[in-house]
């Protein structure tokens, strides 16, 4: 019995060590994520398989750690690894979602954002993607009812707003949409996104000069992104600040090197400063990157 108990002993002391040793991986790969060390974090995650390749855990983090590294197809990999090892894994099924959307298929993550819902009900964040997808695949009414259920859920996370604002002005309720966006500020006043919404809203209710303060505001609170830039020279040309419009514009274009909207916006203040040939050849860029109206503003200015 005790020659029994010593082996037992010392089959078992390796397997301990195993486990200490994937252990001390696991934790070091999830504080170097916490400090945005994605690269050393899926090293750690690495070995941790390698010790224990059964174990759910590990691949649901490196599946993470792919994803903000930019390998979603990766990620999606260790994502279905760990609902293999653990159908249970509610976040497992929202990332897996949420990377399928990344890579362009909004239909194929809707079934994970169900899967995760049915999982855990009370999850705001899996409504608010889910809501995302629906208003992408053309079923505004059904993103605006899992908008809704977000902000049920959680009432003072300011991305719902911003989602449901969206939306809204896809069913042509732009107040409605100012009244969302409106709340998201409240909620979160340093985040760009609702000002850049609420700035294009004002564009379609005729007010361009409240919509370039507030992409002016979405500007100072995060400088790269495109749309504000692209908006605030809409803006300009309603106003008559074609070489304002025109700066705005060629930061859009820098920004996002495929805005067919800032190409088009572009060519009609060149035009307007009497830039005819410049301002037709951005009309020209515009329709080729897929904006099918500027070849109606191109007969219409440059034949």
């Amino acid at each position: 019995m005790k020659k029994s108990i010593l082996l037992l002993l010392i089959l078992l002391i390796p397997l301990l060590a195993l486990a200490q040793s994937a252990e001390v991986y696991f934790n070091r790969g999830v504080a170097k994520g916490q400090k945005g060390d994605w690269k050393g974090a899926l090293q750690d995650f690495n070995k941790v398989i390698e010790l224990a390749p059964n174990l759910a855990g590990p691949y649901y983090n490196r599946g993470i750690a792919k994803g903000k590294l930019g390998d979603y197809r990766g990620s999606i990999e260790d994502l279905n690894k760990c609902i293999e090892l653990k159908p249970d894994a509610a976040l497992a099924y929202l990332d897996r979602g949420n990377a399928k959307f990344i890579l362009g298929d909004p239909r194929g993550a809707i079934p994970d954002y169900n899967k995760a819902i049915e999982l855990k009900p009370n999850a705001a964040d899996s409504y608010i993607r889910r809501g995302t997808a629906k208003a992408m695949l053309g079923d505004p009414r059904g993103a605006i009812q899992d908008y809704n259920k977000a902000i049920e859920l959680n009432p003072n996370d300011a991305e719902p707003y911003v989602g449901r604002g969206n939306t809204k002005v896809l069913l042509g309720d732009p107040r409605g949409a100012i009244q969302d966006y409106n709340k998201a500020i409240e909620l979160n006043p340093n985040d760009a996104e609702p000002y850049v919404g609420r700035g294009n809203t004002k564009i379609i209710l005729g007010d361009p000069r409240g919509a370039i303060q507030d992409h002016t505001k979405a500007i100072m609170l995060n400088p790269n992104i495109a749309l504000a830039y692209n908006y605030r020279c809409y803006a300009k040309v309603l106003l008559g600040d074609y070489n304002g419009a025109i700066q705005d514009c060629n930061k859009a274009i820098e920004l996002n090197h495929n805005d067919s909207l800032a190409y088009a916006t572009r060519g009609l203040a060149k035009i307007q400063l009497g830039q005819k040939d410049s301002g037709c050849s951005d009309l020209s860029k515009s329709g080729e990157l897929g904006d099918m109206d500027a070849y109606d503003l191109i007969k219409q200015h440059c034949q």
